[in-house]
């Protein structure tokens, strides 16, 4: 199965579509920020491994904090992952930090500033 094919893509938005509600409605932990948002998944051909972007609105602790609770909560997530989908395997989930939304809105602000808006 190649990287980009119908089934992958497939699976990715499944597993990125459950990972959001699952953080956003089952996990209790205090330190991950209300406003995190999973910005993209990339499933392995193979199912076995996961990289899951994660995007936090907040300041730099607040992102770190988040991370922390998530891979913390892996375990729990990853249960929860095998029960609300039906993969041959469940993958192992690795959770990054996604700050493209944030870059993308300071190059906005320096744009703005040089145009003189």
């Amino acid at each position: 199965m190649r990287k980009n094919s119908i089934k992958n893509t497939r699976i990715n938005g499944e597993v990125m579509r459950e990972l959001s509600n699952i953080i956003r409605g089952e996990i209790k932990d205090p330190r991950i920020h209300p406003v995190t948002s999973i910005t993209a998944v990339e499933v392995a051909p193979d199912l076995k491994t996961c990289k899951a972007y994660v995007s936090v609105l907040g300041d730099e602790k607040a992102q770190e904090d988040t991370v922390k609770g998530l891979k913390s909560a892996e375990g729990y997530i990853r249960m929860q992952l095998a029960k609300n989908l039906n993969l041959r395997n469940t993958p192992e989930i690795r959770f990054i930090l996604d700050q493209s939304i944030a870059y993308g809105i300071e190059m906005s602000k320096k744009i703005d500033e040089v145009n003189g808006r």
